[in-house]
C-alpha cells in the first residue's frame, strides 16, 4: 500500500478558518477613509459648479490636484517610501488649507471632514508618538480652518467635528490592535496544527511501513532461512527459495522508491510549480501524444504541500490523457491570474468519456481521478472534469492560495 504524502497528513488536520470579517471585510474597511475623502471632494465640486462664481472656478484646479495627488499617492505608496510619504502628506494638507482657505464659508465646512481620512492616512504612516503629533497637527489645521469659516469661532462649532477625529483615530488603532492580535492567535494555531499534523503523519507512516515493508522483509528473511536449512539436503528448492526472496526484494525496492517520491516530489526540490510542471509536460517524447505548456499571470507564493499537491494530480491527468485518451495533442495551463486561488487544467483532444456515467479508477498509485479530488479536498480545492464521447476532455484543478489577508493599513506596512 503506498504511502500518502506527509502535506496530506498534515492536510487531513482541520483547517482553521479566518474571521469572515477579516477575510471578506477587510478590503472596505481599509477603503472606507479613501471613500470618505473623495465623497467630501466630489461634494465640494458640486457645490462649486452650483455657486459658479469666478472664485471658485479658480479652485477647482487645486481641487483636482488634491483628489489626484490623494489617489495617485495610494498606488505609488511603495515607491514613495518612508521619506517620500511624509512629504506628500504635507503636499496634501497644504491643498486642503489653501483650498478651505479661499472657498466660501458656506461652501468649506464641508471640506473640514477631511480631516478624518488625512489623519487615518498619518495613521498608515507613523507610529507611537510620531502618530500622536502627526494626528495633533491635523487637529490644529482643522481648527484653524473653521475658525475661517465660522467668525466668531464657538466651542459648539469646533467640539464635534474635533471629537468625530479622535473619535475615528481611536476606532482605528483598535482595529489595528485587533488585526494584530487575531493575525498572532493565526500563526500560533498554524504553527499547532502544523506540529500535529507532523507527529500524527509520522505515526501513520510507522504504522504504514510496519504493515508493508516491515512484513514483507519479515517474510524473505524466512524464506532465506528456510534456504539455509535446505542448501545441502535439497539444492533445487533453497534456489528457488532464494529465487523467490530476490523477486520480492525487487519489488520492495520499487515499493520503497514510490514512498521516498510520494514524500518528497524530486521535481519541486530545486524548483517551483512552473518548473515541474514544464519538466513534466516534456519529460515524455516517446509516446505520439505531443504537450504543450504555458503560464497565465504572475507566478505567486504557494506552499511546498499545495505545490506538491497540483503536481501529482497533473502527474495523474497527464498519464490519463496520454494512456487512456489516445490524445493527439494535451495542453497544461497553470493559471495564477486569481490571486486567491491557483488552478491547473489540462486539456486534451482524445477520444473522451461519459463524465456523467463513467466511473473513475483508481491506478496503482492512487492518481486516478477520485484519488485527485481526495487529494485537493483535503486542502480546501477542489478538480472539476468535463468530458463527452469524441469531444475530448478538459479537467481543472483548483487550489486557494494559504495566505491570509488581514484588515489593516491598506497600504505600505
Amino acid at each position: 500500500m503506498p504511502v500518502r504524502t506527509v502535506a496530506e497528513g498534515i492536510a487531513a488536520v482541520p483547517a482553521i478558518a479566518a474571521p469572515a470579517f477579516v477575510r471578506r471585510g477587510s478590503l472596505s474597511l481599509r477603503r472606507l477613509p479613501d471613500l470618505v475623502f473623495l465623497t467630501v471632494v466630489v461634494g465640494g465640486v458640486l457645490r462649486l459648479v452650483d455657486v459658479n462664481s469666478t472664485l471658485c472656478w479658480e479652485l477647482v484646479p487645486l481641487i483636482t490636484l488634491l483628489s489626484g495627488g490623494y489617489v495617485g499617492g495610494l498606488a505609488l505608496w511603495d515607491r514613495l517610501g518612508s521619506r517620500g510619504r511624509p512629504l506628500w502628506l504635507a503636499a496634501l494638507l497644504a491643498l486642503w488649507c489653501a483650498i478651505s482657505w479661499g472657498m466660501p464659508a458656506s461652501v468649506a465646512t464641508a471640506y473640514t471632514w477631511l480631516a478624518l481620512p488625512l489623519a487615518i492616512l498619518a495613521l498608515r504612516m507613523f507610529t507611537g508618538p510620531a502618530a500622536v503629533a502627526a494626528v495633533g497637527g491635523i487637529t490644529v489645521l482643522l481648527v484653524v480652518v473653521i475658525a475661517r469659516t465660522s467668525a466668531p469661532l464657538h466651542p459648539e462649532l469646533v467640539v464635534p467635528p474635533t471629537a468625530a477625529l479622535w473619535a475615528t483615530v481611536a476606532l482605528y488603532r483598535a482595529q489595528q490592535r485587533l488585526l494584530g492580535e487575531l493575525r498572532r492567535t493565526r500563526a500560533e494555531l498554524a504553527r499547532g496544527q502544523r506540529e500535529a499534523g507532523r507527529l500524527a503523519e509520522r505515526a501513520r507512516i510507522a504504522r504504514d511501513l510496519h504493515d508493508t515493508l516491515a512484513q514483507e522483509l519479515a517474510g524473505s528473511r524466512m524464506l532465506l532461512q528456510a534456504a539455509d536449512r535446505d542448501w545441502d539436503r535439497r539444492p533445487d528448492l533453497a534456489r528457488t527459495q532464494v529465487r523467490t526472496v530476490v523477486d520480492a526484494l525487487g519489488a520492495h525496492l520499487a515499493e520503497t522508491r514510490t514512498i521516498i517520491g510520494d514524500l518528497t516530489p524530486p521535481a519541486l526540490e530545486h524548483g517551483d510549480l512552473t518548473t515541474a510542471l514544464r519538466a513534466l509536460c516534456a519529460r515524455d517524447t516517446t509516446t505520439p501524444t505531443r504537450v504543450l505548456f504555458r503560464t497565465e499571470g504572475e507566478p505567486g507564493d504557494l506552499s511546498r504541500d499545495r505545490a506538491a499537491a497540483l503536481l501529482r494530480v497533473a502527474q495523474g491527468l497527464l498519464a490519463n490523457a496520454r494512456e487512456h485518451a489516445r490524445a493527439r495533442h494535451v495542453w497544461v495551463t497553470l493559471d495564477h491570474r486569481d490571486r486567491a486561488t491557483v488552478r491547473v487544467e489540462v486539456r486534451d483532444d482524445g477520444v473522451g468519456f461519459d463524465a456523467g456515467r463513467t466511473t473513475a479508477r483508481r491506478g496503482d498509485r492512487g492518481l486516478g481521478l477520485a484519488a485527485g479530488r481526495d487529494r485537493l479536498r483535503a486542502l480546501g480545492g477542489s478538480l472539476t472534469v468535463r468530458s463527452a464521447p469524441g469531444r475530448g476532455t478538459l479537467a481543472r484543478a483548483s487550489l486557494p492560495v494559504d495566505t491570509l489577508a488581514l484588515a489593516g493599513p491598506a497600504v505600505g506596512r
